[in-house]
């Protein structure tokens, strides 16, 4: 007279009370052989006091026994069988779980912990656990909901009659299934089973290795966003920029941009230099309008000779630009890449027909590495003048051309924040005489936290 019960948790075997409670154990029995218990959930699991099973659609409310499956809803419930010297006394007692006075169908609950009184004189014991009660302490430490519902689905998978004393009722072979019946989950239930394991992968092994490399990728990349090392963890390297390096110290950003631009508009041509001396530190960066310019400057143009000197040419691999736009706005959108290439590395062309076209020229400035150029064709007092300035610029006026058409020669003063000069065309007024160039030293005239080279030609 005993049960195996195969859970999702491993085996328990249960010794029957058929003299002390034999319509108990006949119903649990038959339950067992037409395999009505299969895939029932453990639906309510009291830590320490009882788990509770049998109720096969799994909320606690169902349930019927095999009296009323073979003679009708009039016969769903059987009587109470409660002796006096029947007590919850020992772990591993198993008895019926009732909807109230003689109400017992098919649900049944184990208890977890001795000399349990309350459930003495109200519940019919028909069981007891024989072997297996470290699988029922398993399911009773299970992690739970607020009304007691596993988190993980703990199921009877099979239910294997043992030893059976009692003849099969009339028409119990009509009820008895081939086979096992499948697990049918509901569609509310969104949990996963106790023992799921994942499914096997069928992607070929270049394709996993490659998902595996761009999550290991990925999870790093937000780790360094949360420790401040990048602006965001989309962020990528701009691919219309290249790297140049191992530049001779005479070589400037308009001999790379007139050398680079064979292959492309070139939209930022920076040469780095050391903020102190403002010497060259032999590397550039140089952006173009496409990247499929930024890919034949890296194919050609690698270990060609410019001023003496094999460059070297690499994709640009930093993030300086987005963390200059990210400091600028707060944010890093990485599918703005027009406008961080904009604040961050800008090239432009301002024309303002104005008496003063400094301003274009300053708005373009502030604030970037790059170039900006303003055209102003004045007339009348103030004449045509061309500002061209690379360096750091900061807010503020920059410069201030003041040209006098009159006469052969041309007079200007400069203001600049930075260091500087100012070239133009040999006239009587200039300072000092180099072939047929003048040159006049301009001293810095104002301007805080700004580094850079300004110049300015006058025409």
């Amino acid at each position: 007279m005993a049960v195996l019960l195969e859970t999702s948790k491993g085996d328990v075997v249960i010794d029957l009370l058929c003299e002390e409670a034999p319509v108990a154990a006949k119903n649990f029995l038959k339950l067992c052989k037409i395999k009505y218990y299969n895939n029932c959930l453990f639906h309510d699991v009291q830590k320490n006091f009882i788990v509770q099973t049998g109720d096969p659609t799994g909320t606690g409310k169902g349930g019927e026994s095999i009296y009323g499956i073979l003679y009708g809803d009039q016969a769903r419930y059987f009587e109470d069988e409660i002796k006096r010297d029947s007590k919850h006394k020992k772990v591993g007692t198993v008895g019926m779980a009732n909807a109230g006075e003689n109400l017992n169908a098919s649900q049944f609950y184990i208890t977890c912990s001795e000399n349990l009184d309350s459930l003495d004189g109200k519940h019919t014991i028909f069981g007891e656990v024989a072997e297996g009660m470290d699988v029922v302490t398993r399911i009773n430490e299970t992690f739970c909901d607020d009304k007691g519902r596993p988190w993980q689905n703990v199921r009877i998978k099979h239910t294997i009659v043992l030893e059976d004393p009692f003849d099969d009722p009339p028409n119990l072979d009509d009820h008895i299934p081939p086979e096992s019946p499948k697990l049918v989950r509901s569609a509310d239930d969104d949990r996963l089973e106790d023992d799921w394991q994942p499914e096997e992968d069928t992607r070929p092994q270049e394709e996993i290795d490659k998902s595996v490399r761009t999550n290991e990728a990925r999870s790093r990349a937000v780790v360094l966003e949360m420790i401040g090392d990048l602006p965001d963890a989309e962020a990528r390297p701009e691919e219309n920029l290249i790297f140049v390096c191992k530049l001779n110290p005479v070589t400037t950003e308009e001999d790379l941009e007139i050398i680079f631009s064979r292959f492309g508009k070139v939209t930022s041509c920076d040469v780095v230099k050391d903020w102190k001396t403002g010497e060259s530190l032999c590397y550039a960066f140089i952006g173009f309008e496409t990247n499929a310019a930024a890919e034949q400057a890296y194919f050609k143009m690698d270990n060609v000779l410019i001023d003496d000197r094999r460059i070297h040419v690499d994709f640009y691999q930093s993030m300086h630009h987005q963390w200059r736009m990210y400091k600028r706005t707060g944010k890093f959108d990485p599918k703005q890449k027009e406008v961080a290439a904009a604040v961050a590395s800008s090239s432009g062309t301002a024309r303002h027909p104005g008496t003063s076209g400094t301003e274009g020229g300053q708005r373009m400035l502030e604030g970037a590495i790059g170039h900006a150029l303003s055209l102003h064709p004045g007339a009348g007092i103030r004449g045509a003048g061309v500002l061209l300035a690379t360096g750091v610029a900061a807010p503020g006026r920059l410069i201030e051309i003041e040209g006098n058409a009159e006469g052969g020669g041309t007079t200007g003063t400069a203001e600049t924040i930075g260091t500087g000069r100012a070239r133009g065309p040999l006239g009587e007024d200039t300072p000092r005489t180099i072939g047929d160039r003048g040159e006049a030293p301009v001293q810095a005239a104002g301007g805080e936290g700004c580094t850079g080279h300004f110049s300015s030609l006058l025409p």
